[in-house]
């Protein structure tokens, strides 16, 4: 019998890159990367699993601008023709690394891995990757979570109320849409909590969310046992904190696992090293070199030299730390069941992308992990929260802290002088949107169009993606870019639609831009 629980959970987001208005997207491929590298990975293990026999449990939140892109015929045609250059690319590599034994087996590597993914992409997944996922929860495996509509960053939009609960209900709409059921659990994005947001998740029949370590650890009633069992707000939801150790083991690219020599170098892909004449084919139309995929050196240490990447030293070195943390979290519940009333639960969640895509082993030490806990120690077992709920539907109830995982544990990365400018206009949009729900809570026809486009573009407007990319410099110009495209599309069309005089040849050029939610409710922000 087990003395405890591990909960992994794996939040995959990306931002709304969509844009057909562009031949050539470089934020596009974002996705197609994360889908490369993670997400069609991520499936190969879990299937894994289940074709095996290997008993797991992992929970899951895809965020609805995520799996709105990966269900867009748009985006999975652009994907297609994205994967099949890189499969010609990995022919001419093939070719050119002939000289060089180990860069020619890597090349060799990277064809056999690209046809995979294609031929899943194409004929096992009939190229809807939400849908797999579907297929895991309907297994049993794996417990898929809602999440706010654009990922927004609840705590600074809660100037208006009205703005969280459409950030909320739109996405627990959204996800009842794709997966057929209500969600038992709803990812905060970036952990952001603040005391009152469980009441509006409590409202479309939440169970439990998570937040970040001192969100439980600062609560009002101070938690008994911290972080290793939930705490219910006064509300009724339940609220589990992340458990600092096992994260910091995986996350940490210098202290964890990721930054271990062995592995295979992110930084350091052909599209740099090789002349622009060769590689132009396949990276981004206008010459910007961008990532292939192809890299063929491993982290080596911290210098400038490194060495020729080896898959099976990156292999072994996956499976020892897979032992290793399963190791310390053996420990860690041993000691923690010695002390306390029930089994303690460890809670490990991490960005999805950080497995396959910034850390291209990390499906290899989940793959590991996952088989060396079901089959190599019985202190602890694998589960979900809401199943730790129903083993312990009676918890202490306390009022945890305004918190996030950011910088600083608070809302530093999303509020400083760099982003700023963004929230007068984010609150003076919610503002405007809530008064004009209220005074058209029947639309028909050109005004129920508008009216659902400036929902749209709001909640477009309000991701918390646009913030964090001001706060570090990268892509700030896109972000600046998106940010005041969304609210000006959005004050037009308020305007138009008090003046009673909508241009609808410009509506419908917005409408197939920004074609996200297509069931949305424009009432939520009523």
């Amino acid at each position: 019998m087990e003395k405890g629980y591990l909960a992994i959970v794996l939040h995959a987001h990306l931002p709304y890159v969509r844009h057909p208005e562009h031949e050539d997207s470089l934020e596009e491929n974002w996705l197609y990367e994360a889908m490369n590298d993670t997400y069609i990975p991520l499936l190969f293990v879990l299937e894994g699993f289940v074709e095996d026999g290997v008993d797991f449990r992992l929970t899951l939140s895809i965020s609805p601008t995520l799996s709105s892109m990966l269900v867009d015929p748009f985006l999975q045609s652009r994907y297609l023709n994205r994967l099949d250059r890189l499969i010609e690319l990995a022919g001419r590599e093939i070719q050119r690394t002939k000289p060089e034994a180990e860069f020619n087996a890597l090349a060799q590597m990277y064809h056999e891995r690209l046809h995979q993914v294609r031929d899943a992409f194409l004929n096992r997944y009939d190229r809807n990757l939400v849908q797999a996922f579907k297929h895991l929860q309907e297994l049993g495996k794996v417990e898929i979570i809602a999440s706010a509509a654009t990922h927004g960053y609840l705590p600074l939009l809660s100037v208006d109320r009205s703005a969280v609960r459409a950030q909320i209900g739109v996405g627990v709409d959204h996800y009842q849409q794709f997966f057929g059921q209500r969600p038992k659990g709803f990812w905060l994005p970036e952990c952001g909590y603040y005391p009152g947001v469980d009441e509006l998740l409590r409202e479309h029949g939440i169970r439990y969310t998570i937040l970040e370590t001192h969100g439980i650890t600062r609560a009002k009633s101070r938690p008994r046992y911290g972080v290793c069992a939930p705490v219910y707000c006064p509300s009724g939801v339940a609220t589990f904190g992340r458990d600092p150790g096992s994260s910091k083991q995986v996350w940490c690219s210098i202290e964890g696992y990721p930054g271990d020599y062995d592995y295979r170098e992110f930084y350091r892909d052909i599209a740099y090293d090789l002349d622009l004449d060769y590689i132009k084919p396949y990276i981004h139309r206008d010459g910007i070199r961008v990532d292939t995929g192809f890299k063929y050196f491993r982290i080596t240490g911290k210098s400038d030299h490194k060495e020729v990447y080896v898959p099976e030293w990156a292999e072994r070195k996956a499976e020892l730390h897979a032992g290793n943390f399963m190791f310390n979290r053996e420990k860690q519940i041993e000691y923690l069941a010695s002390v306390m009333d029930r089994k303690p639960v460890i809670v490990a969640p991490y960005d999805a992308e950080l497995f396959g895509h910034w850390w291209f082993e990390g499906p290899m030490w989940l793959n590991h992990l996952v088989r060396k806990i079901a089959y190599d120690q019985k202190t602890m077992r694998l589960t979900t929260l809401s199943e730790y709920l129903e083993e312990y539907p009676v918890n202490q109830v306390s009022t945890p802290s305004t918190s996030s995982w950011g910088y600083k544990g608070f809302h530093k990365t999303w509020l400083n002088g760099s982003n700023d400018w963004i929230y007068r206009d984010l609150h003076h949009g919610a503002s405007f949107m809530e008064r004009l729900a209220k005074s058209h809570p029947q639309a028909e026809g050109l005004t129920l169009r508008a009216l659902k486009q400036a929902a749209r573009e709001l909640l477009l407007a309000q991701a918390s993606d646009w913030a964090f990319m001001l706060n570090t410099g990268a892509m700030a110009e896109y972000a600046t870019q998106r940010t005041k495209t969304h609210l000006l599309r959005l004050n037009r069309l308020m305007n138009e639609i008090e003046a009673g005089g909508i241009d609808e040849e410009r509506l419908s050029i917005i409408e197939s831009r920004d074609n996200i939610f297509p069931q949305i409710d424009y009432r939520s922000f009523g």
